[in-house]
């Protein structure tokens, strides 16, 4: 057999490198490339040039924000020797000194990197204790990095405590933690600690669309927007997102589109949003039912379009305090909202808010979420052609409205007579005379035996202030110019105002709870609660 046949007269073929997620293709590896941190390093670089260095360090953060990255980083920092090998710690690492170049790839000798979550026991620890009293091999610092360092088991923990508290000059220890909560506080006690934030959206954005153009790839700013967002201050979350959003768009050269990120994430259109928004406010029930329809269609989860209306309310409530619009805003979405502010009140913002907070709750519980959004968005509907607490009030006083009460309860007279015949007359002339704290305590203490003229005997529910008696006296003597007799009597059966109009309000609401339709609607939602009733003088509920 010829060594033709077997291909061995054929040059060998490149062995082609494996693709590398944008995750890790993109890890900064200077801090000016450490994206939304600049307090830290800050404090950091600081440190450096005036060595204080601190012998331990503890990161902590969500998820993606850059903590073994930053670990990584302080690590090249402390031992980089510059180009020409005579450097010292520094807060600009060269990058191009073999100390740097064997710490980004992962293989120097004197930086050990331990994942806690899989090395989590005692051994582990006695491991690095013994490890550490060895001096560096070729770097200044012997480095441990320990992740998720909220992992360690408790014994592990105590066994670090004395070297982590007295560690030997050449040994730095690096913790990062998502959860420092779960972190002794004998720890904590022993290490700098670094709170690293969430990175905002705009810088995201900005990061994502360098990352686009150094990879070739086009992409909309209001794609790049919806990635940022729904990144939710995670570079690596947003970077992972935007890698998946450059393959969907294809190998033919498509850019990233927000259309396509959309239905990549099924996230709900904005705009489709803004139309059910609109509809809702418009009282369209019909019409607000098929635009849902048609996101559930599509595909988009119905806790997802209640999510996106709640971003709209907070956005409104926004633009109508005139902040500034956050990013990825288009021009029309900022018409639209600025057109709503204008339009609603904070009372009706404030009261939308709620009720969509509570159906996306019910949605979240609920065995029929799509008809669970549905009732929610009535019930949206069905409140905002209702008019706000303030309204009501400004409409009542005007004698534009009138409320209908129950007709057992006591209710206050038309006008305020001169001489009153009945504690609720009382009440009210002292409050016509700006008495209101001797209002307020014939309606909560004082219980009715005998009101005869100018002759009143009552109880109390509870002891009286000492000059009361001769303050009510004076108060009826001032407003209708007779001398009134007044006397406190031990035995009082009756109730008070209050007693009153809380023993009615409790059997109006037991008829309400009772009545057919309630009972119905328990039947079919148990969990249900009574939240408000309303009760005519025909006892129609």
């Amino acid at each position: 057999m010829s060594e033709s046949f077997l291909g061995l007269d054929e040059p060998p073929q490149p062995r082609q490198e494996a693709y590398r997620v944008l995750a890790r293709k993109y890890r900064p590896q200077t801090f000016s490339e450490l994206i939304g941190q600049d307090a830290m390093v800050t404090t950091l670089g600081n440190a450096i040039r005036r060595d204080r260095l601190a012998h331990a360090f503890l990161l902590t953060g969500v998820r993606g924000v850059g903590k073994t990255s930053t670990a990584r980083l302080i690590a090249k920092a402390l031992n980089c020797i510059g180009p020409d090998g005579q450097g010292g710690p520094t807060i600009d690492p060269c990058g191009v000194c073999e100390p740097c170049r064997a710490i980004a790839e992962g293989r120097h000798i004197d930086v050990i990197e331990m994942d806690a979550a899989s090395h989590t026991g005692i051994d582990d620890i006695r491991e690095i204790i013994e490890a550490s009293r060895y001096a560096a091999v070729s770097a200044r610092y012997k480095i441990y990095i320990i992740d998720e360092v909220h992992m360690l088991s408790k014994a592990a923990f105590n066994g670090l405590l004395k070297t982590l508290e007295e560690p030997p000059a050449h040994v730095k220890f690096l913790f990062a933690t998502t959860e420092v909560n779960k972190v002794p506080v004998t720890v904590l006690s022993r290490c700098q600690r670094f709170d690293l934030r969430r990175i905002p959206a705009e810088k995201l954005a900005e990061h994502f669309a360098r990352v686009s153009q150094a990879e070739g790839v086009e992409a909309d700013p209001e794609a790049l927007a919806l990635i940022a967002r729904a990144a939710e201050g995670s570079a690596r979350d947003g970077l992972s997102i935007l890698d998946q959003a450059i393959a969907h768009a294809g190998i033919e050269g498509g850019g990233v589109h927000a259309d396509a990120v959309r239905a990549m994430l099924g996230l709900s259109d904005r705009g489709a949003i803004r139309d059910l928004f609109g509809l809702l406010l418009a009282g369209d029930g019909p019409g607000a039912l098929k635009a849902l329809r048609g996101q559930y269609d599509l595909g988009v989860d119905p806790q997802a379009v209640l999510r996106t209306l709640l971003e709209t309310v907070h956005a409104t409530t926004l633009a109508k305090l005139g902040t500034d619009a956050s990013g990825g805003q288009s021009g029309e979405e900022r018409q639209a909202l600025e057109g709503w502010a204008s339009a609603l009140s904070f009372p009706v913002l404030h009261r939308l808010w709620q009720l969509m907070l509570r159906g996306h709750d019910e949605v979240a519980k609920a065995a029929l979420p799509i008809e669970a959004c549905e009732m929610a968005l009535l019930r949206v509907i069905h409140a905002s052609q209702l008019p706000d607490p303030g309204e009501l009030a400004r409409q009542i006083a005007s004698g534009s409205v009138t409320l209908s009460v129950n007709a057992a309860a006591p209710a206050a007279p038309a006008a305020v007579s001169t001489t009153p015949t009945n504690m609720t007359e009382l009440a009210a002339l002292l409050e016509s005379k700006k008495r209101f704290q001797l209002a307020q305590q014939v309606r909560d203490y004082l219980r009715p035996v005998r009101f005869e003229g100018s002759e009143i005997d009552f109880g109390a529910s509870r002891e009286l202030p000492q000059d009361f008696l001769r303050d009510l006296a004076g108060a009826l003597r001032e407003a209708t110019d007779v001398n009134w007799r007044l006397k406190l009597v031990e035995e009082a059966p009756g109730r008070t105002l209050r007693e009153e109009a809380a023993a009615s309000e409790a059997a109006e609401r037991e008829e309400a709870w009772n009545s057919p339709v309630v009972l119905a609607a328990r039947e079919a939602f148990p969990e249900a609660e009574l939240i408000g009733w309303t009760k005519n003088r025909s006892n129609q509920a």
